[in-house]
């Protein structure tokens, strides 16, 4: 059998195909092509994905926060093998114990002779106040009023007071003062006797200060 092309020519019969082995063709060189391609794309991709998968995770660098987060620990403190318990803050109550007040005392009497040397009065250069010398003298608090009142206006609570006319001396200006006891400058010994000369004479402290303040003298 003959066919012929649009140019008339003969063909032969052998290079005749049926449309059947034409698509069985087309379909095995589509398959391979197909094949090589992904042979292909395989051979590609494959390198870079292993490269990616065996690719070691680089360190960053390491923040502050990182470096403190890790070094922070418990800390336990020990004193010689005994460990210390956390102390449990709370709520407390603070006891304070008053100071008792302190009884006055009065220092150790001194006394130095007077400048003019021999026979001199012996004058007080001891410490101390009025209250601590009335205490030491048996003075009862209710009479301090009364008897402030007489000294600070006989010697101005001058142990070492003189009046150079009469002799009288010491805090009450006792006269003579060789009638106190002891030495009439100590200003214990002197309001010591003063207590006996008030109560004497005048009943009282406070009958001593009434009759001081009609007469200005005692």
């Amino acid at each position: 059998m003959i066919t012929h092309r649009n140019d008339r020519s003969p063909v032969p019969a052998s290079r005749v195909l049926s449309p059947r082995a034409g698509t069985r063709r087309r379909g095995i060189v589509g398959f391979f092509s197909a094949l090589a391609v992904v042979g292909f794309a395989a051979a590609i991709v494959a390198p870079t994905g292993v490269a990616l998968a065996e690719q070691p995770v680089e360190a960053g660098p390491e923040s502050a926060y990182a470096a403190a987060l890790a070094d922070t620990q418990n800390i336990t403190v020990t004193v010689e093998g005994a460990e210390i318990a956390p102390v449990q803050r709370g709520t407390f109550s603070v006891y304070v114990t008053p100071k008792p007040t302190p009884t006055p005392t009065v220092a150790a009497s001194t006394f130095e002779k007077s400048s003019s040397g021999g026979g001199g009065p012996l004058f007080y250069t001891g410490g101390g106040a009025p209250a601590e010398w009335m205490a030491a003298a048996g003075i009862a608090e209710s009479d301090w009023g009364y008897v402030d009142y007489i000294v600070s206006r006989e010697s101005g609570w001058n142990p070492n007071a003189t009046n150079k006319s009469s002799g009288a001396c010491g805090l009450v200006q006792a006269l003579p003062c060789s009638k106190v006891p002891g030495n009439g400058y100590d200003p214990v010994d002197n309001l010591r006797w003063a207590t006996g000369y008030a109560t004497g004479r005048y009943g009282s402290w406070a009958g001593a200060h009434a009759f001081w303040t009609k007469n200005h003298w005692w």
